[in-house]
């Protein structure tokens, strides 16, 4: 199915090229006119325009002097900044405007008379409801909204090695739970608002960067897709949570919609910005295994076999490292009345705190708005180039490796990696083993729009995301193991395509007390996936790379594969935002989506949103009451979710040969590849497919009081999926097939909780000042009405273990369910003792209880900034509560049986003392633990120093020096290496809460400047 009309595209590219054209023909020849006009009719005024020095303090309203307050010369690049007493100093002619601006106070303008000195008065703005916030095809003032967003600006980002977005949101917004996976460089991300909403993997919210809506596929890197954006360019970030603020999206809306603004550039003297840092990084906490004397005496103790190879080694010493990263940023940005640009390079070079672990990035962005037609027409073009390279070691083995290795064997002999006599050293392995990704993406769209009429405004939005991958997993033949004798590679090229056409009008009016915004759109999104790849072996062992000798292959397995899938968005939306007197306020949303994803019988589905508000502090009977804001808000709404594989719905074949449904219908044939094939059934057809759907009800109150000094938000929110889509067996004997992708009918996944925001800001005007606030959500999970036992997620890994379940998806209870025979102790004999659940006097599956979920139910964050002349303090605190963590490391490696075999664990093996080496490590409640956490995030020192103090304050404006320190410490009883994780086995339905091998987090410390000039 196609819907793309290539006629209404290329009508509008040729109308707006045409309208740039003669804006910028227009403009152009107007400025020269007028140029020669002054130039033959105003010389005694070029002449008699003399400049001279102008001075001035800057103070607030009571008389406090504002130190840093800008003053500048309207239409010119001339200003500067009030030093530390507030007092400035500027060339000015007589007749010209003075510009003056301070965080916190309304800007002001001055007319320079004959006067040459000057005291000027800021007035505070205390009025924090003008703020306008970016939602969803436009912009509204925060008094206005009437959906749940929270949104966080560049100056409360958390600080520090930073790779993505969503690291900057950790701990900033109320119902946010974002969890790294692991301690890798640019480690994926799970990122759930208010709840996990869907069974599948894509439970990720929709990321709209600039007006551009991504794709939430994968391309081909196997970090975080979002470590392509530099963190530096972005001015903000707005989480749209309820239904209200996202149903504008529609169908990828359902877990919820993070719109990213980055920085342009405004009116006024070009700025410049150099940033650079150094982080250096160490492993944050070492597993407590044996010692090499400790091990021999534990051995010797438990009766094992003892294999004392004579040295002390530490593993995690030998296989980790300090680490050190280094970033380096420049942007500019200036403008005039009709142009204004933001342009940026930067550099991140990031290791990792594991050998050959390494995330490489440079980007370039360009911001561009250009104004004309008396600044009716306005054009916004943002561009962003971004290569990311990424060297990643063996994890598994390497943090096996390091947790279990025997601590008496020696790391080298003869300086040389120690030849094991079986196995293979993890220093050799991290030399011949090498995974090498390189990504090269942009983005880039044009987003004109003309006011037709007053009121009235056209805006075409025109994109492109596109990005290529390839990645290379080789191993380099190694003679001294038969396993690794030939070596291999494993190549995968992938290409990204995703385009975008929107077109909109916006109509805004007000009607003396009425308020009205009326917004309709069309938009058409298509998305294109190619891959190919190929797996070589055999390689000759002459010292070089197999990536670097394809042709020299002789493996008899070499394989070469190649896919594609095209899909296709189109919507039609349209909001109306109405206020009376800005005290009753109404949002009400309709959109409607079709997906080629789904069923020609359920292609489109609509998705309606209703809103309320009431800005209860604006009415008489607030007049004394001290609040400065008061809002109640409602909301319900409808969202999709269409994050399933493409071609679901459309009948596919195969060859019968893959099953050995082979037919011999020659007798004389005895040579199985001989055989004839046939056709089978791969999935079958199934136009009834369709969107997964959330409804979400809301209800919050805002507030502020004390001149704002205190505010805050309260939500409760009920969000139920309905529709919800599976990848299960279709329990069909006609169905070839067996399996494949459908709506559960009556299944619901239900999220239930309450938010609450506070702030609390002292007077910023004195020497010192703080602030102080936080978030708390609670969130209730729950499946209902499921008709499966258990819908496995998170399965274990390892001999004897492969495939069984850990956690999953059941009903009555939570998402990420462990699902896990409940260990009792070790009886006389040495062995496991279970629960036996239902009395059958046998431990079988049917005697697995519900154990607790890997899903938190409790998120928090605080925070504390202080404030004393030029130095500030700010540290960021994060936890959670209420979920628990497999840990599949500990049942794989710390148990007797490892420390009988002379392989390292801890002390968790010989805790009970009468235990059988042979004991199994079965999969129960034993491996069970706490995720509960508490970590200091992150915590900046930093200390402006005043240019004029080093003489430089006619070249720079500000010196900015700080130390931060991130993962300073984490207060838990997880026994693993971190309890924020996510490493589990998983398919096509999402796992929580399994530590596999993880790779282990960092603590860091970062040295940065900022020089602002």
């Amino acid at each position: 199915m196609n819907f793309k009309n290539n006629t209404i595209k290329y009508k509008n590219i040729i109308v707006f090229a045409s309208i740039v054209f003669l804006t910028t023909h227009l403009q152009a020849k107007s400025e020269r006119y007028f140029k020669a006009f002054n130039t033959s009719f105003s010389l005694e005024d070029s002449t008699s325009a003399i400049q001279r020095t102008i001075t001035g303090t800057v103070t607030d309203n009571e008389g406090v002097l504002l130190p840093g307050a800008s003053v500048q010369v309207a239409g010119t690049s001339k200003g500067v900044t009030t030093d530390f007493d507030g007092n400035f100093s500027i060339e000015a002619d007589t007749g010209d405007v003075l510009e003056i601006s301070y965080v916190g106070f309304k800007s002001t303008r001055l007319t320079i008379e004959a006067q040459s000195q000057y005291t000027i008065q800021l007035e505070a703005n205390t009025s924090e409801l003008d703020e306008v916030l970016v939602v969803g095809y436009g912009t509204q003032k925060k008094s206005d909204l009437t959906g749940a967003v929270s949104s966080v600006v560049a100056e409360e980002f958390n600080k520090g090695v930073v790779n993505n977005p969503g690291n900057l949101l950790q701990g900033k917004v109320s119902g946010l739970n974002v969890t790294n996976t692991s301690g890798e460089p640019g480690a994926g991300q799970d990122i759930i608002i208010r709840g996990v909403g869907t069974l599948r993997s894509g439970t990720s919210p929709l990321y709209v960067v600039d007006g551009f809506v991504l794709d939430n596929s994968s391309n081909g890197v196997p970090t975080n897709p979002l470590n392509f954006i530099n963190t530096q360019d972005i001015q903000s970030i707005n989480v749209l949570k309820d239904a209200s603020a996202a149903a504008i999206y529609g169908s990828r809306a359902a877990n919820g919609v993070v719109v990213i603004t980055t920085k342009r550039g405004k009116e006024g003297r070009t700025q410049m910005n150099f940033n650079a840092s150094t982080a250096i990084s160490s492993l944050a906490n070492k597993m407590d295994v044996f010692s090499a004397d400790e091990f021999r005496s534990v051995v010797q103790q438990i009766g094992g076999s003892l294999s004392d190879n004579g040295a002390n080694t530490d593993w995690q010493d030998e296989l980790t490292r300090t680490a050190i990263t280094n970033n380096i940023n420049f942007s500019m940005s200036g403008g005039t009345a009709t142009t204004s640009y933001f342009a940026s390079l930067g550099v991140d070079d990031q290791e990792g705190i594991l050998n050959n672990s390494e995330l490489k990035r440079y980007s370039a962005r360009a911001n561009v708005t250009q104004k004309g037609l008396d600044d009716r027409l306005k054009i916004d073009f943002n561009l962003t180039a971004t290569r990311t390279e990424n060297t990643r070691p063996n994890t598994n083995t390497m943090v096996s490796n390091m947790l279990s290795l025997n601590p008496t064997t020696p790391a080298y002999t003869n300086g040389e990696p120690t030849v094991f006599g079986s196995g293979v050293n993890p220093l050799i392995i991290q030399d011949i083993y090498g995974d090498y990704t390189n990504n090269n993406r942009m983005i880039a769209n044009i987003s004109p729009s003309l006011e037709f009429i007053e009121g009235l405004t056209y805006k075409l939005n025109l994109g492109v995301d596109y990005s290529k991958t390839d990645r290379d997993v080789q191993y380099i033949p190694y003679s001294e193991d038969p396993d690794l004798l030939l070596g291999s590679i494993n190549s995968v090229f992938t290409t990204n395509k995703n385009t975008l056409v929107e077109n909109t009008l916006t109509y805004q009016k007000d009607f003396g007390d009425h308020g009205l915004t009326i917004l309709a759109g069309h938009s058409y999104q298509k998305f294109f996936i190619h891959e190919k790849g190929y797996y070589f072996s055999d390689f000759p062992d002459n010292g070089i790379e197999p990536r670097y000798q394809l042709g020299q292959a002789r493996g008899e397995d070499n394989t070469q594969y190649s896919n594609a899938t095209s899909n296709e968005l189109q919507s039609f939306f349209g909001r109306v935002n109405y206020d009376y007197a800005n005290k009753y306020l109404v949002t009400a949303t309709l959109r409607s989506d079709g997906s080629t994803k789904f069923g020609a019988n359920n292609r489109y589905a609509t998705f309606p949103s209703l809103a309320l508000g009431w800005n209860i502090f604006k009415e008489d009977f607030m007049a004394d009451s001290g609040f400065n804001n008061l809002k109640l808000r409602a909301s319900w709404g409808k969202s999709g979710n269409q994050e399933i594989p493409s071609k679901q719905t459309r009948l596919s074949y195969g060859e019968s040969f893959a099953d050995d449904d082979i037919y011999p219908l020659n007798e004389d044939v005895v040579n199985r590849d001989d055989y004839n094939y046939g056709l089978v059934f791969a999935r079958t057809a199934n136009p009834d497919l369709q969107w997964e759907e959330t409804i979400q009800t809301n209800i919050g109150l805002d507030f502020g009081f004390l001149d704002y000094k205190l505010s805050g938000s309260v939500d409760y929110f009920l969000k139920e999926t309905n529709d919800v889509l599976l990848y299960f067996s279709t329990q069909d004997p006609i169905d070839e097939v067996g399996f494949k992708w459908q709506n559960i009918p009556d299944m619901k996944i239900k999220n239930s909780g309450v938010e609450l925001a506070l702030d609390y800001q002292s007077d910023r005007m004195r020497d010192f000042s703080f602030n102080i606030g936080g978030n708390i959500s609670y969130i209730k999970n729950e499946i209902t009405d499921s008709p499966f036992t258990i819908v496995t997620t998170g399965t274990a890994s390892g001999a004897g273990q492969t495939g069984a379940t850990i956690n999953g998806y059941m009903n009555k209870q939570p998402i990420g369910n462990f699902f896990l025979r409940e260990f009792t102790g070790i009886d006389e004999d040495g062995f496991s003792t279970y629960t036996d659940v239902n009395g059958d006097g046998q431990i079988d599956d049917n005697d697995r209880i519900s154990a607790g979920s890997a899903v938190p139910d409790l998120l928090y964050a605080f925070y504390l900034k202080f404030k004393y002349k030029n130095f500030d303090l700010g540290l960021n605190f994060n936890g959670v509560s209420g979920n628990k963590i497999y840990n599949h490391t500990r049942m794989n490696l710390f148990n007797k049986t490892q420390i009988s075999n002379s392989l390292n664990t801890t002390d968790q093996a010989i805790e009970f003392a009468n235990e059988d080496p042979s004991n199994s490590n079965t999969v129960s409640t034993r491996y069970l633990e706490s995720g509960a956490f508490l970590r200091l995030n992150n915590a900046t020192l930093a200390y402006s120093l005043n240019p004029e103090a080093i003489g430089m304050d006619k070249w720079l404006d500000n010196v900015r020096l700080s130390v931060t320190g991130q993962n300073l410490f984490v207060i838990t009883d997880y026994t693993g290496f971190d309890p924020e994780l996510n490493t589990g086995s998983s398919s096509d339905s999402k796992s929580y809460g399994i530590d596999y091998f993880t790779y282990p987090k960092a603590r860091t410390v970062v040295f940065g400047l900022n020089v602002s000039f």
